[in-house]
């Protein structure tokens, strides 16, 4: 595959965010080279991006790793993802631009079509860009960062969400389309208390299906905070 810096940097994303590369997975600077048709400078550049952004671990004389998921990695992402996700949404309502809800707008709908066809990860990649929107919508330069790490670990360790294996699961999966179109209407109309009842309710629905399917059983009281 020959590519550019961009192709790099926008395959790395997607396949750390849809699980093609497992969390702690070495990433081979070489043979990205290669596939790509790039030197190791630029890859490096790439990396480093990447790390910035919380994709990856550069460690020394070791190289690069998709970043690792561990149980203080899902203990500390569960105590202030509904934190972050509230914060985000209010300032969404009071800095979004006319721009902005309208590539929300486009996404929800790829995201609806890409419900309706089972395409999981064009859902994992739709939802996850989702959230980005709003976290652009937001307009904060210390929310931005914290927002994007924890989508990264959201997309990460919920991405059973996306592949419904019974009638409850593609249930809730239709209710996390309503509550999209939900954020959708509350941004538009400024109504800032109804786009954050919007994020405990559709961050609860997404709890509910990680802590079944991925997080540790020692963690479930963990994430009882957010309902306190």
């Amino acid at each position: 595959m020959k590519g550019s810096k961009g192709s790099l940097y926008d395959d790395l994303k997607r396949r750390i965010l849809t699980m093609e590369l497992d969390p702690d997975e070495d990433l081979d600077e070489v043979a990205l080279s290669e596939r790509y048709g790039l030197s190791r400078t630029p890859v490096r550049e790439i990396f480093r991006r990447l790390e910035g952004e919380g994709y990856i671990e550069i460690r020394a004389n070791r190289g690069a790793r998709v970043v690792p998921m561990n149980h203080s990695t899902l203990r500390h992402f569960f105590l202030v993802a509904p934190m972050i996700y509230a914060a985000t949404g209010r300032l969404a309502v009071q800095n979004f631009k006319p721009s902005q809800l309208s590539d929300l707008k486009d996404t929800q709908e790829r995201f609806r079509k890409a419900s309706v066809s089972s395409d999981a990860l064009s859902m994992v990649l739709e939802n996850n860009r989702f959230h980005e929107i709003i976290g652009e919508m937001s307009g904060n330069a210390y929310l931005q960062p914290s927002l994007g790490r924890l989508l990264i670990d959201h997309a990460r360790i919920g991405h059973t969400f996306f592949r419904p294996r019974n009638a409850d699961m593609r249930k809730r999966l239709q209710k996390a389309v309503e509550h999209h179109d939900g954020f959708i209407s509350a941004i538009g109309a400024h109504e800032e208390d109804a786009v954050v009842d919007l994020v405990f309710e559709h961050w609860e629905l997404s709890r509910e299906n990680m802590e079944m399917f991925i997080a540790p059983q020692g963690l479930k009281a963990d994430a009882l905070v957010g309902d306190s």
